[in-house]
């Protein structure tokens, strides 16, 4: 076996992915938390009024980093669902589960806080845009994949029925992400690419960037959370999980 498979499969045990997620949680949340000060204090502080849409703006400091983690952890949890299903790996399922709670908030928030901006921008809380709509599709899968692990009784017959819904779903990812090309929509283009130049001034692509790390740490702490919860629940009878029962603490 190559190195390349070891490292790929060590921490597929659910005792030593709670151990890694053990050593890395406190470093996350407290990441997440000095992140996100930080960000809210140059988008709402420091960043200057936008000249077209005056403070209202401010809203994207926080809706443009939910809205792109929201696809980002469909297809994450997408990908690790097919991984559990394909080779039978308990750890990648629970990922898939653990992911799903977390998605749903942070499409509720991309669609909450693009009301709020839609309303001084647009004059009106919500259309049915493609963006919109196929977002709002986005928060329906992840709570349908929810309801539907949660339904089933038997957690390996569950794993694999979530795992074809959040498959089939994952078509809905590119549609989101390319309705503004393919469709003519309201919502605007995207502020920040690659292949063009920034949009924004400087205080505002920083502030975007703290708000974005901090979201990506706060998932990554929440999930691996959620993670060793079910991890534990599910080997609930293992020397391992009993260790840690016994202690009232997690295993170092």
């Amino acid at each position: 076996m190559s190195t390349a498979s070891i490292r790929f499969t060590t921490f597929a045990a659910p005792s030593r992915f709670y151990r890694l997620a053990n050593a890395l949680n406190p470093w996350l949340w407290a990441l997440a938390s000095l992140l996100a000060l930080a960000g809210l204090y140059v988008g709402f502080v420091v960043a200057p009024t936008d000249a077209t849409q005056g403070e209202a703006y401010r809203i994207i400091f926080i809706h443009v980093p939910a809205a792109s983690l929201s696809m980002v952890l469909y297809l994450a949890m997408a990908f690790w669902a097919a991984l559990g299903w394909i080779l039978n790996a308990r750890m990648a399922s629970m990922l898939a589960r653990a992911i799903a709670p977390t998605g749903a908030l942070f499409t509720f928030i991309a669609l909450w806080t693009g009301a709020l901006w839609g309303k001084p921008t647009w004059g009106t809380w919500w259309v049915w845009d493609a963006r919109l709509t196929s977002e709002l599709i986005l928060l329906f899968l992840f709570l349908g994949y929810i309801a539907l692990v949660s339904s089933i009784d038997d957690m390996v017959r569950g794993d694999k029925a979530g795992a074809v819904l959040a498959i089939v779903g994952s078509v809905n990812v590119p549609i989101i992400y390319f309705s503004v090309q393919w469709w003519n929509t309201l919502h605007q283009g995207a502020t920040i690419s690659l292949t063009a130049a920034p949009k924004m001034a400087q205080t505002m692509l920083l502030a975007m960037a703290l708000m974005t790390f901090a979201f990506w740490a706060y998932a990554f702490a929440v999930v691996f959370t959620r993670a060793q919860a079910l991890a534990l629940e599910r080997d609930a009878g293992t020397e391992w999980a009993r260790d840690v029962a016994r202690s009232g603490k997690k295993v170092s």
